[in-house]
């Protein structure tokens, strides 16, 4: 989980607290991703919402350090071996093949949770303006959510 980005955590935490455990919902799912993302930092800061949903306080500060531990202490035991491996035609194929796996990991949770998320022609239609503007433009992810939570109210509402 260390390695592909946050985005990779995504992945183990459907088939494991959403699919697996059952203890929490798609929906919360797709809602500490959206405050993941909002949040200043890593989106690993999805943890820290999922600890609070399941155990207050105390569960998203459980939460915190454990999802950000084992990548601090990986990182200092692994530093005096980076030359090395950037050496390594061997550990550099490996690499490759994890990237390949952790590009597969976030193509299949992109894929599940656009399944949850795209629920209604506004839904498609706020992810069919936000994924260019996404890919082509240096746009803040953060206000694309802001944007697309307020399109989304006031549709609700009736404004628009």
């Amino acid at each position: 989980m260390l390695y592909g980005s946050g985005y990779v955590l995504l992945a183990f935490l459907q088939a494991d607290l959403v699919d697996r455990l059952h203890w929490i919902t798609q929906s919360q799912l797709l809602d500490a991703v959206a405050v993941g993302q909002v949040t200043p930092g890593p989106v690993f800061t999805t943890a820290t919402f999922i600890g609070y949903l399941l155990g207050g306080t105390a569960g998203a500060v459980a939460a915190t350090l454990a999802i950000f531990a084992p990548g601090f202490i990986f990182v200092a035991a692994s530093r005096p071996l980076i030359p090395r491996i950037r050496r390594s035609m061997t550990a550099g194929a490996f690499l490759d093949g994890v990237n390949v796996g952790a590009l597969a990991l976030l193509a299949a949770i992109t894929l599940q949770l656009a399944r949850a998320a795209l629920v209604d022609g506004t839904t498609a239609a706020l992810a069919a303006i936000s994924a260019p503007l996404l890919i082509y433009t240096r746009v803040n992810s953060a206000w694309l959510i802001l944007a697309a939570g307020i399109a989304g109210f006031a549709v609700k509402r009736g404004y628009g």
